[in-house]
């Protein structure tokens, strides 16, 4: 039974790392994308505001 114990976190993560990939994979493109182009847009334009006003 230890051997049980032993692989039983290994095939959770397989499991959840899997469930992760397909999440990803769905997520893109589809009706989302736009908005999510747009929301990696806005927080580019926010890191480099915050950049400049570093500067001076």
């Amino acid at each position: 039974m230890e051997y049980i114990a032993a692989l039983t976190p290994s095939a959770v993560m397989a499991v959840a790392f899997t469930a992760l990939i397909v999440t990803i994979v769905k997520s893109q493109g589809g009706a989302n994308k736009a908005k999510e182009d747009a929301a990696v847009d806005a927080a580019y334009a926010r890191a480099e505001r915050a950049e400049s006003e570093a500067r001076v």
